[in-house]
């Protein structure tokens, strides 16, 4: 098949008025960050609290982080964000919900995906960080106690920033997953890197260059994340401290 490639679409006015279709799609890569980031806040702390509650000794507490993961983590991520944009709102107080429905553009999508995102990756991030506590050796927490720290000191002060020295190359793969993740966000109008390239796409017939250009800004934005994540690992790791990957790697 002969297909007349034509970069030169990315210099040409986008159909917004705003600039290039080049700048269409970095401002596209930004909405992506964005979103990424708000949710990764939420994820590792979500992550973080329920991972920690279920390395305890509450039974209850175990249960009910267990029951979250479960929930979370079986339903396909789509299913979710369709929920949180169509449904939830309903369940909300009217006023609420039809103030978050009223919402301008790209709000009334950026809420929904920023939530949506957070809590899916917030139950892998448990997983991580319950594999990550549970792969340290018993005595630090006996160490902990003898010192007289109280069980929420302990965490704080002693297993908790050994974990997530543990733990961060499968973080960094999570925080590359909520990147990649955020495209699902278009379903729900989040005009995002992906639903730009495809807005790009429509208005010029030009699909290969479109996604051509989006996957490079993917490759690029991920690989600067890794070098960037690989020199915090370096610079955090414990020396002399190694686990093994079975140790940290938790089952699904």
């Amino acid at each position: 098949m002969k297909y007349d490639w034509q970069w030169s679409i990315f210099l040409q006015p986008a159909a917004d008025g705003c600039g290039t279709y080049l700048h269409y799609l970095i401002v596209g890569l930004g909405w992506t960050l964005a979103t990424a980031l708000a949710a990764w806040l939420i994820a590792l702390t979500l992550g973080a609290f329920v991972g920690t509650v279920r390395t305890t000794n509450l039974r209850w507490a175990v249960r009910l982080g267990n029951f979250y993961v479960e929930i979370f983590r079986n339903v396909p991520l789509i299913v979710q964000m369709f929920l949180w944009f169509f449904v939830v709102p309903e369940f909300l107080p009217t006023q609420l919900g039809n103030a978050i429905k009223q919402m301008p553009p790209p709000w009334a999508s950026y809420l929904p995906a920023v939530l949506c995102l957070g809590i899916y990756t917030s139950v892998r991030v448990a997983e991580q960080v319950k594999a990550g506590i549970q792969s340290l050796p018993r005595g630090q927490e006996l160490a902990g106690t003898a010192l007289g720290l109280t069980l929420p000191q302990t965490y704080r002060f002693v297993l908790l920033p050994m974990a997530f020295r543990i733990v961060m190359p499968p973080l960094t793969s999570e925080f590359l997953n909520i990147i990649k993740n955020s495209s699902v966000a278009l379903t729900i109008g989040l005009l995002e890197l992906t639903g730009r390239a495809r807005a790009m796409q429509e208005f010029t017939f030009k699909v290969f260059e479109a996604f051509s250009a989006a996957t490079v800004i993917y490759l690029i934005t991920n690989l600067v994340i890794v070098l960037l994540m690989r020199m915090l690992e370096n610079k955090i790791r414990v020396p002399g401290f190694i686990a093994s990957a079975s140790q940290v790697t938790p089952g699904h």
